[in-house]
Formats: C-alpha cells, structure tokens, sequence
C-alpha cells in the first residue's frame, strides 16, 4: 500500500465506545467455537478465559547473549508485557535474532549484518501476521536489529511502537569498543604494546548497552524518535537503569491507546516525519548507516525518500554535537543532561523540525516538547546553533564518474574538505587490512576497496577495522578510502562509501586501477576518476562480472533480490533482480 493510499491520520478512528477495531486481528484467530483448538494451545501458555477477550499485544524481543547490545533486552521485554497487560491487554513476547557487528568485523561473518536487517523484518512480520497480534512493541539495541523492527511494523502497519534498549556506559578511561579497534591499529604501527591493547581490550566494554558514542545504534534510536516512532527520551537511557525498564512498561501500555485511537506506523512515519529524523540525525553527527537505514523504513511505510533529501537538509541543518567518533563526548553523558529533547525543542524553536507530525504518544511533537526545559547552563556537549561544530552537514551524497548513482562521505571537517591522492585498488577487505597492517599503506593514497557491495559482498561490510587501523597509524587525514561497501557509526577519516553502481554491478569503481588519480570533494560533493572518457570505455568493454561468491543459503537469496544501496539496499522491491547475476 502506497502512503497516498493510507489515512493522513487517525480522524477516522471508530468512535471510542466501539472497540472492535482494538481487536481486530486475534479476533478471527480466538473467537468462536471453531477457534477452540488456537485457545487451547494459549491456555497452555498462560492465557485465561479473560485474556481471550483483550487485544494482543506482540512483544518483539531482540534478546541474545551474541552481544552486549542485546543482554539485557528480555528484562525490558517482561517489562514491557506487564505494561501491555496493566492497560487491558495481553502482552505475548517472542523472539527474532540478532548478530553483532563489533564481534564480526574484519571476518567474512561480517557480510550477515546487513542481511540480518531483512531477516528480522521478516521474523517480526511473519511472527505477528501468523498470529493475528492487534498491536506491536519492538525493542531493539543494536546497529540493524532497530532498523529491521521498524520496517517489520511497517509492514505490518497496526498500532505499534519501538523502544530501543539503550546506551552503554564508557569504560576505564573513557573508552568504548572502537578505542579498542583504533588500539589494534596503535599496535600494528609500534606506537601501543599488547598489555595496554589487553587492558583496553578488559576495560572498554563495562556491561550490557548500545556501543556508546553517536555510533550506529544510538543515531537510529535518536532518528525513530524524532520520527515519532518511540516514547519521548527513549533514545537517550542507559540500558541498565530504571528509567530504561519504565520506558518499556510505558510503551506496552502507550499501545493499548493507539488501539484504542487507531493510530498506525503510517499515521505517524509521514514525509515530515523523515524530515525531523534527518534533520536530528544530522545535528547530532550521526551514523552513515542512517541514510540507508531511513531510506528503507521509508520505502517500506511508502514515503519517497532519496539521496538528495538528505543534501537538501543538510545545507540549513548544523552539526551540533560534539559526540564520538570524531568528537568527544558518549551517549550517557548526553543522557545525563537530558537527552536529544533539549535539541529537539531548540530545532523546534528555530523552524527546523515540523511540529504538527503526529507520535505514538497519540500527540503531535510540538505537544511532546512544549514543556521540555533547556540543557543545563555550562554544559559543551551541545553547542548553539548560531556556533556549530560544523555549519553544514558531516552528511555528504557524492557524485561524479566515479559514483554516478551516488555515494555517502562522514566528513566533519577535521579531516579536510578535498583530498586528491593515487589509487591502491582491492577486491576486498582482507586485503586492504593487510597493505594497511604491513605498512604498505602510506600517505597520499586513496585506498579503494570494492566487490563488498550489497551484491557483491554479498552484504555490504562495513569497513571499521581498516579505518580504525588507519586512525591507530595516525593517517585518519593523510589517506582517504572508499568502498562500495559502507562503515561503521564508529569510523572516522576520509571517507566515502555506498558508491553506486557497486562494482558487481558494473559501476566505474570496477574499473579504478592502482595509481589512478582520484579526487574527493567534500564542498562541491563529487567524486572523480581522473581518466578521459575513452580510457573508461576500454575499460569497461574488457570488464568482466566475477562468479557470485554465494551460490545457496541466506547470502545467495540476499544478493539475488536486493536493491541498490541508493534505494536503501532492501530485498523487498519488485524489480530487485532485473539483472540476475
């Protein structure tokens, strides 16, 4: 269903005293003698002759020891249950997977985190869509498990709400997973020995939560509640912390009202919606990932989101935060000031979000903020808008020969604006990691990594073991790197990556050859092979496709119907395969 074909909003809910439409899915599943046999098998997991006539409510659990990100979750899901259950309905918690990020990087394993995103909006689908669940609260905490929550309820589009598990504390010495990466790096240059790498290694990682810096994790959490999408200041709590667990059991209830009000992800996640996340994803220097993440949430509720929208945006959006990895600051001490409300309400104020868009707190965002108090006097972890960290956008959607379909840079500034230097060409990360590892690696190159595309990685790895290892080599503004493949919340430098067409495809990163000049231009946003027209050409006439590197399983499925990463990289698209490999 297209967002033209979907109410603008909930003014035509049934009126309140007709509550059918709360139970308007578990109904034909529970209901009637001919159901017998569904409530049998319900009473043998807790259900009463009662609960059969409440709304069901599915609890969408990420919870797993794979990863720290996800330890805790199941303490948030009871949480959430007995919320659901306070306000009148019946909470019911099942399960989808997760895999970790920070555990896979630099493997081939790595390749299955983007192909996780599409299996747990599938799981949640399916899951919910098999049992007729009335409404829907999904509790994610790390890098794709959120992103595949939101697009499982948007697809499912009934009255839901996400609530993310929440952020790590620093470790020793204010430390975090990737001061571990960037100490790897320090180790393979001579400049840290492997007891302090160890000590780091012991330290960095104190207990359950989100990587802590405006990674991955913390910048979707931040983006879906601007959307509207979660519970004000959801995205701001520590995960091991009472507030944490209210916010869950306030969501299971907050459920129950958008039954009751027939609001639905598509009330709700509107073009204005994408807006405000955009806009708050920008100021507070986030994730990469966001562009791609945001892009499929959006074609999957049907909002037409491009490239471009994020360009548009950023020319009047600053970056405000000084937050890690190219600033200083963690997520929990921004939780500690008050969160991204304070932010809020100060885009708000300058005319930089849209307040009429309707969250599931059943009211509109200008509602949610009209009473949240500034940030403490003297705090630096926000600066004004009249004196950013940066004017514009860190954001940057390049064009050019190089990246005719567009590609996405993480420049903050610190690292230059323009960097020119002479191609080290690699058909994948293993083999980038090693030049870099053994010093082959030196200033002025422009280290080109390709075949890790959505199709080609399979997957489309992202890239935070080599750009930690040139963060630890001290060359974070002396070489640039740009893949078709993407990077971490976490990575830093000069870099660029969703280049399209990926080289699997085709695209002219396939035909980049060592020594090429290349030049990035981060304020005229192109990128550029230095080679004429004819030279491209003969290049292109005397390239060949590579064999797929999956022939069965989850990778082969995967790369036989995802999209471009400018359309988000989903697997859902009815043309997705209009050129088989």
């Amino acid at each position: 269903m297209s967002q033209e074909d979907r109410p603008d909003s909930p003014s035509t809910a049934p009126l309140a005293n007709d509550r059918s439409h709360t139970r308007r899915h578990s109904s034909p599943v529970v209901d009637g003698p001919g159901k017998a046999a569904s409530r049998a098998m319900l009473r043998a997991v807790g259900f009463s002759d009662e609960d059969f006539t409440k709304p069901q409510v599915g609890i969408a659990s990420t919870w797993s020891r794979v990863t720290p990100c996800n330890s805790h979750i199941n303490v948030l899901a009871d949480a959430a249950s007995d919320g659901a259950d306070a306000a009148g309905g019946k909470g019911v918690v099942f399960n989808t997977i997760t895999i970790s990020d920070g555990i896979a990087n630099g493997t081939e394993g790595m390749k299955y985190s983007m192909i996780s995103r599409e299996v747990i909006a599938d799981s949640i689908e399916t899951v919910a869509g098999c049992e007729g669940f009335d409404g829907v609260v999904a509790i994610g905490g790390c890098d794709k498990n959120m992103p595949g929550c939101m697009m499982g309820l948007a697809r499912l589009d009934r009255p839901s709400i996400f609530v993310y598990g929440g952020t790590i504390l620093p470790g020793e010495g204010h430390t975090d997973l990737v001061s571990v990466f960037e100490a790897m790096g320090a180790h393979s240059q001579g400049n840290m020995d492997l007891i302090d790498v160890k000590r780091i290694e012991e330290t960095a990682i104190p207990g359950p939560g989100s990587c802590g810096g405006m990674y991955t994790a913390n910048t979707m959490a931040s983006a879906i509640e601007a959307l509207g999408m979660s519970l004000p200041n959801s995205s701001a709590q520590n995960a091991v912390s009472q507030t944490k667990q209210d916010d869950s059991r306030e969501a299971g209830a907050a459920v129950l009202k958008l039954l009751e009000l027939d609001i639905k992800p598509s009330d709700i996640m509107t073009r204005k919606a994408f807006e405000n996340a955009i806009t708050v994803v920008i100021s507070l220097g986030g994730s990469t990932n966001a562009v791609l993440h945001l892009m499929a949430i959006a074609n999957t509720i049907g909002v037409e989101l491009t490239l471009d929208d994020f360009t548009e945006i950023g020319k009047r959006v600053p970056v405000v935060a000084d937050l890690r990895p190219s600033g200083h600051y963690m997520m929990s001490e921004l939780v500690a000031i008050g969160g991204i409300q304070p932010l809020m309400k100060t885009l708000l104020d300058a005319g930089l979000l849209h307040g009429d868009c309707l969250t599931v707190t059943g009211e509109t965002l200008a509602e949610n903020l009209a009473d949240v108090a500034p940030y403490p006097d003297g705090q630096e972890i926000i600066k004004p808008l009249d004196n950013p960290v940066k004017a514009s956008s860190h954001l940057r959607v390049l064009y050019g020969n190089l990246a005719p379909e567009g590609s996405v840079a993480k420049i903050t500034g610190k690292e230059g604006t323009r960097f020119t230097g002479k191609a080290r060409v690699f058909n994948s990360e293993e083999e980038a990691q090693a030049r870099i590892n053994d010093l082959t690696v030196v200033a002025g190159d422009v280290l080109v990594i390709r075949y890790e595309g959505p199709r080609g990685g399979p997957g489309m790895r992202e890239m935070l073991t080599p750009t930690s290892a040139i963060m630890g080599r001290g060359l974070g503004d002396k070489v640039a790197l740009i893949t078709d493949g993407r990077f971490s919340g976490g990575s830093h430098g000069f870099v660029v990556g969703h280049i399209t067409p990926e080289a699997f495809n085709g695209g002219p990163i396939a035909l980049v050859e060592d020594g090429d000049q290349i030049t990035i231009d981060a304020e005229n946003d192109v990128m550029t092979l230095h080679i004429d027209e004819a030279e491209m050409t003969r290049r292109r006439e005397a390239w060949q496709r590579p064999k797929p590197r999956y022939t069965r399983g989850a990778m082969a499925k995967y790369a036989r119907t995802v999209s471009s990463a400018s359309l988000g990289a989903i697997t859902d698209l009815p043309d997705a395969t209009d050129d088989p490999a």
